[in-house]
């Protein structure tokens, strides 16, 4: 038996229960849990805006301690200490084959079958992770070693917000030493893709929300400037940032909401010739419009980024090293630690637009 945050059905609210988790069979391995990040895509995932079957154990950013190991696991073993991976590449698919990992066929299999009960009923495993419990059991290559010198509760954040916003900047968006960045929303996602783009050597770096509170967090990741953005005024938002950045609009903008206009928004202070990566997960009747001759005029470049389009076994190990030379804070990103309870309050403030990450503590 372990603890876990249930969701029953999709857009129930979630109800805290034990459930039984099998012994891991062949290729799987159990974790025990030290932290895990609420993060918005698992609101969007308990509310139907993401495709999730239920009943269901949501979460998907977590670190944690190997505790059993079933048959033929090699790669890990009992006590290491591993960041889950939701997305976990299968090595055979044809995007696998390109060198493109994060883009795998199949990587949401796990998402798709039960992995353990409650009161004798099937639960599906969010993201094939379930990190919204104390233990969890995964595939094999759904965990990563946690590379030394990295606190294992603040390495839940390299799960996902963090191998997201690091991926955003240096594989998605390319970004430059030098390149002026506007990065919309200042969430876990935002303030990690302001501190990479500042390990990158890129400025100036504004940071846009429609929070006031945030700028205190933006700054401290980075950013050099801090635009509030009001509801309804994207174009005076847009001009702002042309203003701050000389004149022209940034040489990248990395929209990290998930909404129409603020993806519009970031494409309007992007610079003739420049790039605009959307990281924000919206909805699927949120239309995005541009019309046929901006984009010949402007010949700027609209690109998508999936998990920060991250190679987790690589990139891990070079974020690991910034965390090590105080470069990359972790801490940084999280405003709040919560036990599984919380969760619940957690989503609510995400929806409000308060704080940055919530860190779920075990």
């Amino acid at each position: 038996m372990t603890r876990a945050a249930v969701l029953p059905a999709i857009g129930s609210p979630l109800e805290l229960a034990d459930i039984d988790l099998p012994a891991p069979g062949p290729g799987r391995v159990r974790v025990r849990l030290a932290a895990a990040g609420v993060c918005h895509s698992d609101l969007s995932l308990a509310n139907g805006t993401l495709r999730q079957p239920a009943p269901a154990v949501l979460g998907h950013e977590g670190a944690g301690t190997v505790v059993e190991t079933g048959e033929g696991v090699t790669g890990v073993a009992a006590g290491d200490e591993v960041v889950l991976n939701w997305a976990p590449s299968c090595g055979e698919c044809h995007y696998c084959g390109i060198g493109e990992p994060w883009l795998c066929a199949a990587a949401g299999a796990a998402a798709a079958e039960p992995y353990a009960t409650r009161d004798g009923a099937g639960l599906y495993p969010g993201l094939g992770t379930a990190a919204f419990a104390e233990e969890t059991v995964v595939p094999a290559h759904a965990v990563l070693p946690l590379p030394a010198g990295v606190p294992l509760t603040d390495a839940a954040l390299l799960g996902c917000a963090v191998l997201t916003g690091w991926g955003a900047v240096h594989h998605a968006a390319a970004v430059r030493a030098g390149e002026s960045v506007a990065v919309f929303g200042a969430g876990g996602v935002g303030l990690a893709v302001l501190q990479a783009a500042r390990i990158a050597g890129a400025g100036p770096l504004v940071a846009v929300d429609v929070s006031p509170a945030k700028e205190e967090l933006a700054r401290a990741a980075g950013a050099t400037d801090f635009v509030l953005a009001e509801p309804g005024a994207e174009r005076d938002t847009a001009k702002r940032i042309r203003t701050l950045t000389a004149g022209v609009g940034a040489d990248v903008a990395i929209e990290c909401v998930g909404r129409a206009d603020t993806i519009r928004t970031a494409w309007s202070c992007t610079r003739r010739g420049g790039r605009t990566t959307v990281v924000g997960i919206g909805g699927q009747d949120d239309r995005v419009t541009f019309s046929a001759l901006e984009l010949f005029y402007f010949g700027r470049t609209l690109s998508g980024c999936v998990y920060g389009n991250s190679d987790p076994a690589r990139d891990l190990p070079a974020i690991a090293a910034h965390v090590r030379g105080g470069a990359l804070d972790l801490g940084g990103l999280v405003t709040e630690h919560i036990g599984l309870d919380g969760i619940p309050a957690a989503f609510d403030a995400m929806l409000a637009g308060h704080g940055a990450r919530t860190l779920v503590v075990f």
